[in-house]
C-alpha cells in the first residue's frame, strides 16, 4: 500500500474512466497508458466494467496501475480483485472500504466531511478521495487539511486543469480527473484529443512538483 501511495503521489494524476462503450474504454486506457498516464480507474458504471479491468490490465502490462472506482459493496471488492483490479476507490465510507483492507488492496475511500475523512483512515483507508471536491474547491481543501496535515487527499469531482494546479499547490497527493480529461473517449470519441489532454495534464502536474 505504501508502495501505491508512494507511486500516485509520485504522478499526481489518476484518470478516472467511466464510459457506455466496453471497447472504447479499453482503447481510451490504452492510450493514457502510452502517453504516460500510470494509474487508470475503470468507474464500475461503465458496462462490463470487471472484464474492461481485466482486459486493460492485459493490455498495459506493467506500464500502469488498474483499479476499480463506484465501488461500493464487499461484493464488489472481490470481484475487482478477481479480475487483477489493483486498488479500490470508493464513492463513500461504505462497506468496501474495510473489504479492501482485509483483501491487502489499497482504497482511496470517498470522503467530504472532516468525520467522514477521519473515520475512513480509523477503518484503514490508504488515502482519501475529496468528494465532490467541486464543492467546497481549493479552498475547502486546504482547510480541511489543517486538522488533517498527514492525511493523503485526492480531490475528485468537476477537476478541470486550473483547478488541478490549485489543489496540487495546496497539497492533493493527486487529482482525480474524469471527463475533463476522458471526454467522449471512452464512448467512442476522439483518442487524440485524449491523448493531447493526457499530455497536458501530465504536464501540468510536473510543473506543480517542481
Amino acid at each position: 500500500m505504501s508502495d501505491f501511495l508512494a507511486g500516485l503521489t509520485e504522478d499526481r494524476l489518476l484518470a478516472i474512466i467511466r464510459g457506455t462503450d466496453r471497447d472504447a474504454s479499453i482503447r481510451a486506457a490504452v492510450a493514457l497508458a502510452d502517453e504516460g498516464v500510470s494509474f487508470l480507474e475503470v468507474s464500475l458504471n461503465t458496462p462490463d466494467a470487471v472484464a474492461v479491468i481485466a482486459a486493460i490490465r492485459q493490455e498495459v502490462g506493467e506500464r500502469a496501475t488498474v483499479g476499480a472506482g463506484t465501488v461500493l459493496t464487499a461484493d464488489d471488492v472481490e470481484r475487482v480483485a478477481a479480475a487483477g483490479g489493483q486498488f479500490i476507490v470508493t464513492p463513500a465510507v461504505s462497506a468496501s472500504v474495510a473489504a479492501a483492507v482485509r483483501l491487502h488492496l489499497p482504497v482511496i475511500a470517498g470522503a467530504l466531511t472532516p468525520t467522514e475523512v477521519y473515520s475512513a483512515m480509523d477503518q484503514g483507508a490508504t488515502g482519501i478521495k475529496l468528494f465532490p471536491a467541486s464543492l467546497g474547491g481549493p479552498r475547502y481543501l486546504s482547510a480541511l487539511r489543517d486538522p488533517f496535515p498527514s492525511i493523503p487527499v485526492v480531490p475528485v469531482g468537476g477537476v478541470d486543469e486550473a483547478a488541478a494546479a490549485d489543489y496540487l499547490a495546496r497539497g492533493a497527493v493527486a487529482v482525480g480527473v474524469g471527463s475533463p480529461l476522458i471526454g467522449d473517449s471512452a464512448s467512442g470519441g476522439d483518442l487524440a484529443a485524449l491523448r493531447q489532454r493526457a499530455r497536458r495534464y501530465l504536464d501540468l502536474a510536473a510543473a506543480v512538483a517542481e
